[in-house]
């Protein structure tokens, strides 16, 4: 039991160190340390099938959702977005069509 608190600290200084901070990160360090049989089973493989896999679909789902709509952008680096928007394109070009309204002089709705 002398593992549980090393592991967790450890994984935190990590995530301050790369500036990643998420303290469920701490939960899954200590659930390596006093998992079941079946986790300890797992060993290195731990980090690779259920930690990187869930890891995965959340960036996926945040890159999806969040770039949507024009008004939200994810990643906000420059970079980064260009090499994502692929994913989102199609849909976001269907989301602007649907939005757009046509205004008269006035500034009204046109239907």
């Amino acid at each position: 039991m002398a593992d549980c608190p090393l592991a967790v600290a450890f994984s935190i200084i990590a995530m301050q160190i790369s500036k990643t901070l998420h303290p469920p990160g701490g939960a899954t360090a200590l659930i390596a340390v006093i998992g079941s049989e079946k986790v300890k089973a797992l060993g290195y493989w731990y980090v690779l099938s259920p930690v990187l896999t869930g890891g995965l679909l959340l960036l996926l789902v945040a890159l999806i959702f969040n770039n949507l709509t024009p008004n939200r952008k994810y990643p906000t680096d420059g970079r980064f977005s260009r090499t994502f928007k692929w994913v989102t394109a199609p849909t976001r070009n269907a989301i602007n069509q649907i939005g757009k309204k046509r205004r008269n002089r006035k500034g009204n709705i046109i239907s």
